[in-house]
């Protein structure tokens, strides 16, 4: 996709127009936050174009000279092979920066591992992942806490949430959505056979209270007695909430603070992710099918990646990359290479889907 000469100028232009009125120091308020995110939105679009505009000038201006200096021309002509070999990856990079970006990318996530079939051994497999998102969300220089879990009896996690705030969270962690599948020996197999377990991510983009309303009459609230794994009480008040949104069914619980309060505040912050998520799936519509055709529709009952355990490896199944790198990847440093290829995948296919 080559944007026309017209359409640089006119990036260049409203870019300029929206410098411009943020310096003036006429804008406040709603008016001031507005114009400050189109220009943030903008910026490496028009730094892009720039670039393009920049490049086909020079090329321009060089294949017109008509100097009789034989070195001039020669230099001339290495020059304008230069650049007719970077104008296309630049051009490319400029459709990239182009391509309509999901509102929700630069908010931070709500992230949601639930062990699956396999027992006490999806439930050490689903602690395993949260270790891996805590590190990866360490280099990434983002904070992870935890809002909620849910312990299993020989240390795994049957369910655990947190939250991640930081610079593009959600941009980077939404195709780890879906069905993650283990294969390896238990700890606690002694006949060293292979088990096949499976553990669910869900990564929700975060709403403020803005943009999920929620009314007290549309809700039950429960509040009971905490209780750790083996059953042994985490503490002898009734702290737990349960929360039930009557209009959707939702149920969301919490039960690791020990005051009630700071309960029931978490737990509304996972009600208010869920819902945000179903009225993001809603508004889409038929956006949400055209999803599918990408990377991955996000489809919790997907399964995306395994992670093979005798082999060393972790395969993604939906771009069918294998990184012979199984405990990097754990350790959150391979997991960005795994990332950064869904991104370029989930980016081609887009621009794909526009030029045709």
């Amino acid at each position: 996709m080559s944007l026309s000469d017209d359409r640089l100028r006119q990036i260049a232009h409203r870019f300029g127009e929206l410098e411009a009125r943020l310096a003036s120091g006429t804008l406040e308020g709603d008016a001031f936050v507005a114009a400050s995110r189109d220009y943030a939105e903008l910026e490496p679009v028009a730094r892009a174009a720039a670039e393009v505009a920049a490049m086909r000038g020079e090329l321009s201006d060089l294949q017109s000279m008509e100097d009789s200096d034989p070195e001039m021309r020669a230099l001339a002509a290495e020059e304008v092979a230069r650049l007719k070999a970077e104008l296309p990856e630049r051009e490319r990079q400029l459709a990239i920066a182009m391509l309509p970006r999901d509102s929700a990318d630069q908010r931070p996530a709500m992230l949601e591992i639930r062990a699956g079939t396999g027992g006490d051994e999806a439930a050490l497999f689903a602690a395993d992942l949260y270790r891996m998102y805590e590190k990866y969300a360490a280099e990434q220089g983002w904070r992870v806490e935890m809002v909620s879990a849910n312990a299993s009896d020989v240390g795994g996690f049957k369910e655990v949430v947190a939250n991640v705030t930081g610079t593009g969270v959600f941009a980077k962690l939404k195709f780890e959505s879906g069905v993650h599948r283990v294969q390896r020996v238990p700890v606690t197999e002694s006949g060293g056979r292979i088990h096949t377990s499976a553990a669910t991510v869900a990564v929700l983009p975060e709403p403020t209270e803005v943009d999920v309303q929620i009314e007290d009459k549309d809700l039950k609230i429960d509040i009971y007695r905490a209780s750790g794994a083996g059953g042994q009480h985490v503490n002898t008040t009734d702290s737990a909430v349960r929360i039930t949104h009557l209009p959707t069914d939702i149920v969301v619980t919490c039960q690791d603070e020990r005051s009630q309060h700071k309960n029931k505040a978490k737990a509304m912050q996972v009600l208010r992710a869920r819902l945000y998520e179903k009225m993001r799936d809603e508004a889409q519509g038929a956006e949400a099918e055209a999803r599918k055709a990408m990377v991955g529709s996000g489809d919790r009952s997907e399964r995306i990646r395994t992670y093979n355990f005798p082999q060393g490896r972790v395969t993604d199944h939906r771009i069918n990359l294998t990184l012979h790198r199984l405990p990097e990847v754990l350790e959150g440093t391979g997991l960005g290479e795994l990332i950064d290829a869904l991104i370029a995948e989930d980016e081609a296919k887009r621009l794909a889907a526009m030029d045709g």
